[in-house]
């Protein structure tokens, strides 16, 4: 049984853990905030009881359970196959995480991660093998979401990135190939465009929040549409990776206004808190 080590246990992190036990890997959680672990543990309970009542769980859910361990530290990265990090949206924190990780793993140990905007090959900068680093970028909710970018870092070699490739299938989504290490990637890139012009018309009062979201699925067919995705994402989320869009000079992808900026001072943060562009029930159901 292969091992994977995933580095972080929020949101994202955890519905990665989640996918990789229910592929049948033996997985080491690792957060340095006790709380957050166990809330993590208690949320992939929730979520494969879920799909074990739906019958879409190959197992039951004790069976998928037990192939997670938490961790408090980096020290499974001798014994992990392979490595995901799923850190905050930080350059930096991602940075010392790689160093540490590089550091601590086998030599043959793919690292990844989760970054959404962050260019591989400036994480990679921080390691002494940049060519075993690539791009996994997850969506969410991770264990619903289908796609996985795969992204190639400037010096990851084409049998790592094919490595991943194949890691994202055996986990059952996926794979959209990045062949060029640009910000953002292909699909943040293409929704960051769109959402900052749907922030700009509603500040302008041309439209409404409801009307845009509702525009775009009955007129192009989205299954959920822009301000709705920024609720699921979070909204802190969603304000990370604009200003590190910004850092890296695509200003052109950032909304203009500082309404998300306003919202997330506010705490409107989207679904995980109750209320962001919409109200959400306990249970995560908007209202």
């Amino acid at each position: 049984m292969e091992h994977v080590l995933v580095v972080g246990a929020g949101f994202m992190g955890s519905g990665i853990a989640q996918v990789c036990a229910q592929a049948g890997y033996r997985v080491y959680l690792m957060d340095i905030e006790p709380a957050v672990a166990a809330r993590a543990l208690k949320d992939i309970r929730w979520s494969v009881e879920k799909l074990a009542a739906k019958g879409v769980l190959k197992e039951l859910p004790p069976q998928v359970l037990a192939r997670i361990s938490l961790e408090k530290d980096l020290m499974s990265a001798a014994q992990a196959d392979w490595i995901i990090e799923a850190a905050w949206e930080e350059e930096q924190l991602k940075r010392d995480i790689f160093q540490e990780l590089d550091r601590m793993s086998r030599p043959e140990t793919p690292l990844a991660t989760n970054t959404s905007s962050i260019p591989i090959t400036r994480l990679a900068a921080s390691t002494t093998r940049p060519e075993r680093v690539l791009g996994l970028h997850f969506f969410g909710p991770v264990p619903l979401m289908r796609l996985v970018e795969v992204v190639k870092g400037e010096k990851t070699s084409p049998q790592v990135f094919e490595r991943g490739a194949a890691f994202v299938q055996a986990l059952g989504k996926t794979p959209l190939r990045v062949q060029r290490d640009v910000p953002g990637f292909v699909m943040n890139r293409i929704f960051s465009a769109a959402f900052r012009e749907a922030v700009g018309l509603v500040e302008q009062g041309i439209a409404t929040v409801e009307d845009i979201d509702a525009g775009m699925r009955l007129g192009y067919g989205w299954a959920v549409g822009p301000f709705e995705i920024a609720d699921l994402a979070g909204l802190d989320t969603v304000a990370r990776v604009g200003h590190s869009l910004q850092a890296l000079g695509e200003n052109h992808l950032a909304p203009s206004s500082n309404m998300i900026e306003r919202m997330v001072a506010a705490g409107n943060l989207g679904r995980k808190v109750g209320h962001g562009f919409y109200h959400y029930s306990p249970e995560g159901k908007r209202i």
